[in-house]
């Protein structure tokens, strides 16, 4: 029997949030809507977090396995789709009210889901800004340069980024200074696969010597916090 008493739900979504659920698709396979304005996702290996606050109201929680998936069939529509909500369903309704497509939610124990309680950073010792440009440009020398780790670098008076190879010594390698130190000595190393999962653009950084990092975004309510790797060093200045 078909339960008519369920609430109906609608929203639409910006292609502002669009982009950022298609960034969030690469850090997750799946992701679970939470009502109210915030969206979150995590790795499957718990070394990225990320986290955004968006205009639209999530009017109900519901999973979703396959993002990217989900972004795809959105896309059929070219006319800013609706989306309405029953209780198994979210149906997205385009092609000027024509296109009704069903998407099934799934259960949230199908899916990696962020940890309820907001995560605590840690004293940052070191904090920098990162332009829009030098993000790309780290990414474009890693890339080229087939670097799978990136490291921030001081020696107390300049901060790099530096791509390299840390399992060979041979390996060519890019430092791009970003700015001056503060008398700290350090090398706080990601994996480039991790940097890059972020949305390309400006960022205020904070990194602790606790091995976590957090990266701000400059423009958009946007924020991911990365895992350093084993091998970081972190001295304080005298």
């Amino acid at each position: 029997m078909i339960n008519l008493n369920y609430e109906r739900y609608y929203m639409k979504l910006s292609n502002d949030t669009l982009s950022v659920l298609k960034n969030f698709g690469a850090i997750n396979q799946g992701i679970m809507f939470k009502k109210g304005k915030k969206l979150k996702t995590v790795s499957s290996h718990k070394n990225i977090l990320a986290e955004v606050d968006i205009k639209e109201d999530i009017p109900a929680d519901f999973g979703v396995y396959d993002l990217n998936n989900f972004l795809s069939v959105v896309s059929l529509h070219k006319d800013d789709p609706t989306f309405e909500f029953d209780e198994k369903h979210v149906v997205i309704v385009g092609n000027k009210g024509r296109s009704k497509i069903k998407y099934r939610f799934c259960e949230p124990t199908m899916i990696v889901v962020p940890p309820e309680k907001q995560l605590t950073m840690p004293e940052p010792e070191i904090k920098f800004t990162l332009s829009a440009e030098d993000y790309d440009w780290v990414m474009r020398a890693a890339s080229v340069l087939s670097s799978p780790q990136v490291a921030i670098e001081s020696d107390g008076s300049k901060i790099n980024i530096v791509t390299l190879d840390l399992a060979n010594d041979s390996a060519h390698t890019d430092a791009l200074e970003i700015g001056n130190g503060n008398g700290n000595k350090y090398r706080m190393i990601f994996k480039t696969e991790n940097i890059s999962k972020i949305l390309s653009g400006g960022y205020d950084v904070f990194i602790s010597s606790k091995g976590i990092s957090n990266f701000k975004h400059k423009t958009q309510p946007l924020q991911y916090w990365i895992t350093t790797e084993q091998g970081s060093k972190f001295e304080k200045a005298d």
